[in-house]
């Protein structure tokens, strides 16, 4: 006699919850299982491993801080500026928003600056890590011309005038320049179709390659791991001798610490140092005095001022700007240069001076006056040798001259500020 087919088990007690059923639909448990393997070394330079975690949490905060603002936003040269100044006068905290959003992305360069140093230092380009070391300078650039486009949007006047002087920039390289800068502008003046295009490259275009090169970036981290310095490695024998921890929920944990860090700083500076909006743009005025761009562009617009109008017959311009593109190619291709002691030794010659260069021609286009600038110059350099410091060996030559250097940079930030109280 055949037995009737027993009815599933519907009662309370053995209905799936509701994380059951997300998991089982979403495969959250192959998730749950990959952070549960992820294991991250320990050594000296775990906490420069924060870095990463800083960067993204602040693009979370773009990201809801720019979908706000765009509910506001009119991009066209009559409503632009009105659009911007109504929203922050007229919205509730609406000035705070748009603080929130250009503080943020002021601060994230800044610690992908930071990421990008530490990671060289550690050498996370070696292999197998190459596309890792691409991918991450990729976002960089893509981050910069974030900057570069919602420079504009707001529609006043210093970034109209900086905005024109940017994109001539483009026009001078050979051969294609002048198709670029049409491009860009969407005429042969900055205008309203200039407005739009850097409107739609800012909230549509540039969204999109990033969170592609994203993803493609934080696979291959997860896929081959953290990268350990050589020292470190060769302290203990090898990498895979090193203590680790597990990712969740230990490093995570002391990652959100860093979340927590950067979200106290960003909004003391969102609150007592609220974004400015300035005058609106009058494009048939002339330029006001003082234009620059934002302070990670600086470097190379007080470089390229300071060059004379031909070198060897070759417009000054066009040499700074060919100079640019190749230091930003060498920098893209260093997993390709390190092939050995003596390149690796060329290598840091040229980041060396490359950081020098950078923080000299920053102080000296952001202040004008020298105390300020020594101030500045020389509070960067203390920053940058502390992190020098901590990835060398004690005992070694290398260690004592960067200590020479610090005292050297701490006299003459003393120097500074003791010019700027007695002036």
């Amino acid at each position: 006699m055949s037995r009737a087919p027993e009815k599933p088990n519907d009662s309370p007690a053995t209905r799936p919850g509701l994380r059951d059923f997300f998991y089982d639909r979403m495969g959250m448990s192959v998730a749950a299982g990959l952070a549960a393997k992820k294991k991250v070394p320990i050594h000296r330079s775990t906490p420069f491993y924060f870095l990463g975690g800083m960067a993204l949490f602040l693009f979370v905060i773009q990201i809801v801080s720019g979908v706000l603002l765009s509910l506001y936003y009119k991009p066209s040269p009559d409503q632009a500026f009105e659009s911007v100044q109504a929203f922050m006068t007229e919205v509730d905290f609406g000035w705070l928003i748009r603080s929130v959003h250009s503080w943020a992305a002021n601060l994230l360069i800044g610690i992908l600056f930071l990421h990008l140093l530490t990671a060289y230092m550690m050498r996370a380009y070696r292999r197998p890590r190459e596309l890792t070391w691409a991918t991450g300078i990729l976002l960089l650039a893509l981050f910069m011309a974030f900057g570069f486009s919602g420079y504009l949007l707001p529609w006043n006047q210093l970034a109209f005038f900086a905005t024109r002087v940017g994109t001539a920039l483009v026009g001078v390289l050979p051969v294609v320049g002048q198709d670029l800068l049409l491009l860009a502008r969407g005429g042969e003046n900055v205008t309203g179709d200039t407005l739009s295009r850097f409107y739609a490259l800012h909230v549509a275009i540039l969204p999109l390659l990033t969170l592609a090169m994203l993803g493609f970036h934080l696979f291959l981290v997860q896929h081959h791991g953290m990268s350990v310095p050589d020292r470190e490695a060769l302290r203990l024998g090898g990498s895979e001798r090193l203590p680790t921890m597990p990712f969740v929920p230990d490093f995570l944990l002391r990652d959100a610490v860093g979340w927590y860090l950067v979200l106290g700083i960003l909004a003391a500076l969102a609150a007592l140092f609220p974004w400015e909006l300035g005058e609106k743009a009058a494009p048939f005025s002339s330029a006001p005095e003082g234009i620059k761009p934002e302070w990670y562009f600086l470097f190379m617009f007080q470089a390229l001022k300071q060059l004379p109008g031909h070198i060897l017959g070759i417009e000054g311009e066009l040499l700074g700007v060919l100079f640019f593109g190749c230091a930003g190619l060498v920098i893209f291709l260093i997993p390709v240069l390190d092939r050995g002691q003596i390149s690796r030794l060329v290598l840091n010659i040229l980041a060396a001076l490359a950081v020098v260069f950078f923080i000299v021609m920053t102080a000296w286009g952001y202040f004008d006056k020298g105390s300020l600038r020594l101030i500045l110059g020389a509070s960067l350099f203390l920053g940058v040798l502390s992190l020098a410091i901590s990835f060398s060996d004690r005992g070694t030559l290398v260690r004592r001259i960067l200590w020479m250097l610090t005292a050297l940079a701490t006299l003459l930030l003393i120097i500074g500020i003791s010019q700027e109280l007695y002036q």
